[in-house]
């Protein structure tokens, strides 16, 4: 059975994340599943019994911290089901170990270019680049319901697993769905497709347009119910989605993952959506 994997360490923003895994596991009828990742010495028989009182200090602690974490999804949403556990080692490895029966692993960030909590180092860098399921990074949940995702496309096939989330993530939200298509220069057709020194932007974003409807043109009549609304955008990926981002509930990007970004995430962008995405940013692997 699929289930919500979502990872604490007390922090608020870790509970933010608790809170929006517990919307998420209701809206998909799955259990929640909630990871707290302790040192691995503590689980080992400490020989001073000094020790042992600090290890039996810290231990405590974590069974407090996930207590409070399943008290705030069930105040979050009193029908969830949800199970708890600790579980030794790093953030990052033990998170990726839970996954493999889940639809997704959910953190908390601090948002806007800070970073602390289960963002801290390199905790969701490893875990977006590593994971083959969704990954969703959480910001400071927005009052305001928007009804909307956002998905960043590109026309590839590359591309097609963040679009078949983002659409089902509209479905079960109600919500408009924003193809958003960001160009800076006219795309390469085939191999050995010289770009153009001189164009017009009005006829290449209209080329950019008909290339994003027919490549969604499937999921469309897959999502019949989900209003598809496109937008091509010529500028800086990260400026425009990031932009973009602050009208959504819930941006979508993909990524070849394995510790290579391509698409809409090649190079800085899918840093830079890390750490400024306004609204909870969910990246979708290549290999689901």
């Amino acid at each position: 059975m699929s289930e919500i994997i979502v990872g604490t360490d007390g922090s608020d923003q870790s509970l933010r994340a608790v809170e929006w895994a517990a919307d998420e596991a209701v809206r998909r009828a799955l259990p929640l599943r909630i990871v707290l990742a302790e040192a691995e010495w503590m689980y080992d028989t400490p020989v001073d019994p000094r020790l042992g009182a600090v290890r039996e200090w810290l231990l405590t602690g974590g069974r407090d911290l996930l207590a409070r974490a399943v008290s705030t999804a069930r105040e979050r949403v009193p029908g969830v089901m949800v199970q708890a556990e600790t579980a030794p080692g790093q953030v990052a490895r033990v998170l990726l170990s839970k996954a493999g029966n889940a639809a997704m692993i959910v953190l908390g960030g601090h948002g806007m270019g800070a970073a602390t909590g289960l963002l801290l180092g390199s905790t969701t860098l490893q875990v977006v680049t590593h994971a083959r399921v969704p990954t969703v990074v959480v910001r400071d949940l927005e009052p305001a319901v928007r009804r909307e995702v956002v998905v960043g496309v590109d026309g590839s096939a590359v591309g097609e697993p963040a679009v078949g989330f983002a659409f089902e993530e509209a479905a079960l939200r109600k919500a408009r769905l924003r193809a958003l298509h960001v160009w800076s220069h006219p795309a390469s057709r085939g191999p050995g497709d010289m770009q153009p020194l001189v164009y017009d932007p009005q006829i290449v974003a209209e080329e950019e347009l008909r290339l994003v409807e027919t490549s969604l043109a499937t999921w469309q009549d897959k999502f019949p119910e989900v209003e598809v609304v496109f937008d091509v955008e010529h500028g800086r990926p990260a400026r425009i989605l990031a932009g973009a981002s602050a009208r959504a509930d819930l941006l979508v990007v993909g990524t070849r993952g394995r510790g290579g970004f391509s698409g809409l995430l090649l190079g800085s962008v899918s840093h830079a959506l890390l750490h400024r995405a306004h609204c909870p940013l969910a990246v979708v692997p290549t290999v689901r």
